[in-house]
């Protein structure tokens, strides 16, 4: 029954819901990297000079999709895909906030973002990750994903993971 109240479309990266939960995603885990190697949140002036620097562009159409979740008509998480070459999508921005964790809507919004990769034409799906982040590393480990070697050399990649989308 819980499901029912969840909601999940596509919407502009510069959707006001969009940008919203851009800034809480990269605010959290930022602040997260920070506290857990160097005893401090993010600096505000970083933190605002990296948010405005990712616009999530790559997440628009033709070549993306960006998702938001929507927990009783109330913007509330998102997940993006991006075509890599035809046949492979990477998963990106996979947020829900914290106090709707626990309540099935992260599998529902990585679960659409799937859908959205094939129907982009992509065959598999990539994603990278933090070490810290075990959250996230066990919910893509439940819904399938399995650790690969890297794929990208992205600063703070630490685990790289791929499924197929068959």
């Amino acid at each position: 029954m819980a499901r029912m109240a969840w909601t999940v479309a596509v919407e502009p990266p510069d959707s006001p819901a969009s940008v919203t939960l851009w800034r809480e995603y990269y605010t959290e885990v930022s602040d997260r990297w920070y506290l857990l190697h160097q005893g401090h949140r993010t600096d505000p002036e970083e933190l605002e000079r990296e948010i405005a620097a990712d616009s999530g562009a790559e997440l628009a159409p033709p070549a993306g999709r960006l998702l938001v979740a929507r927990y009783a008509g109330e913007p509330t998480g998102t997940a993006g895909v991006r075509l890599l070459d035809p046949a492979t999508a990477e998963l990106k921005r996979v947020f829900l906030r914290r106090e709707l964790r626990g309540r099935g809507g992260a599998p529902l919004l990585v679960s659409a973002a799937e859908e959205a990769a094939r129907a982009l034409g992509a065959r598999r799906i990539v994603l990278d990750t933090r070490h810290d982040l075990v959250e996230a590393r066990a919910l893509y480990s439940r819904l399938g994903y399995r650790e690969t070697e890297p794929h990208n050399d992205q600063l703070y990649a630490e685990h790289w993971f791929a499924k197929p989308l068959s």
